[in-house]
């Protein structure tokens, strides 16, 4: 399923903003706002968390179409953001926040993904999404740069 010019023209700007726009599609449960930040190629990719990879806009929209009608929205927000900008890509790699319903209430899950975003004639637009599920542990970082400097 093709994205409408009209739809694209609503998404200028650059990585940043298409990601803006993906959360806030996710969060109002709006599979047209989500859909139109994704780029109108046959191999863009998506994987859910423990799920297999999707491939296409056609299978994309379903499994976010499934996600919204079971529960409405996805409550996912970006904590901490990780990225790799060249001339005409992009690549986020996020820890992501989503608040899960439990017979307790709501809880923090936490979830690592990576967003790949390439330039196209439409602008900045996705071309994969991966998410896996994350622990407890995952908004600390483990990386070679000192904490302290000397």
């Amino acid at each position: 399923m093709h994205k409408s010019k009209l739809q694209a023209a609503h998404l200028e700007g650059d990585a940043d903003d298409i990601e803006a726009a993906f959360y806030d599609a996710l969060q109002r449960g709006d599979i047209e706002k989500l859909m139109a930040c994704w780029a109108d190629e046959d191999e863009i990719v998506c994987i859910h968390p423990g799920g297999p990879r999707v491939v296409g806009a056609t299978a994309i929209r379903a499994t976010f179409g499934a996600m919204f009608a079971e529960g409405g929205a996805v409550r996912a927000w970006p904590e901490q953001v990780r990225k790799i900008v060249s001339v005409a890509s992009c690549v986020h790699n996020l820890v992501e926040r989503v608040e899960v319903l439990t017979a307790g209430g709501p809880t923090n899950a936490w979830v690592i993904a990576t967003n790949v975003y390439h330039r196209t004639a439409q602008g900045w637009r996705l071309v994969a999404h991966h998410a896996s599920p994350g622990t407890t542990s995952d908004i600390q970082e483990v990386s070679d740069a000192p904490s302290v400097l000397h």
